[in-house]
């Protein structure tokens, strides 16, 4: 196991070289405010498609009944980012995410945290090959996602997913 580096390489960069990573190995759920950021700002549409989860756990959401009400449909399927054929986001490219923060899905911007509707968790997720930190640096420090940021994009996505059962989104 390689030890921690000192590097001005971006952190999930360097996440890559070593593992899989979260944007090659999860499903990244979308609302559709999520979709109409990333639609505005690339011009594209057929970005995204309605799945059953890859693991049949992760439809157990009760500890989040919201996410289990607004998210899932009848058929346990929800929005999801499509993939490329070797599993990775269809926005991920060399050099990372090619969406700037601000257009990211909530969920990708919300990554490491996890959380309900309650709150953010204290415990991070477990993804993140934090082995590779420097000393004394902290794995939100390093991938610079304040509390702030966190809590706001929290509010903003339970904010969205309430939306998904609106009739206006009955079609979408």
């Amino acid at each position: 196991m390689e030890g921690a580096m000192e590097t001005t390489e971006n952190f999930c960069a360097q996440c890559a070289r070593h593992q899989k990573t979260c944007c090659q190995t999860r499903q990244v759920y979308i609302t559709l405010g999520d979709v109409k950021r990333i639609e505005t700002y690339t011009g594209l549409s057929g970005f995204w498609e309605f799945r059953l989860p890859d693991d049949p756990e992760y439809l157990d959401q009760s500890d989040d009944p919201a996410w289990a009400e607004f998210v899932f449909r009848p058929d346990g399927s929800r929005r999801i980012l499509r993939r490329q054929d070797d599993g990775a986001c269809m926005f991920l490219g060399p050099a990372g995410c090619l969406l700037p923060l601000e257009i990211r899905p909530l969920v990708c911007r919300l990554y490491p945290y996890q959380y309900n509707e309650q709150g953010l968790m204290p415990e991070l997720a477990t993804g993140c090959p934090t082995h590779l930190l420097p000393p004394e640096k902290d794995l939100l420090a390093v991938l610079q996602l304040t509390p702030e940021d966190a809590r706001r994009w929290h509010a903003q996505l339970y904010r969205e997913i309430r939306l998904e059962k609106a009739p206006a989104c009955a079609s979408v």
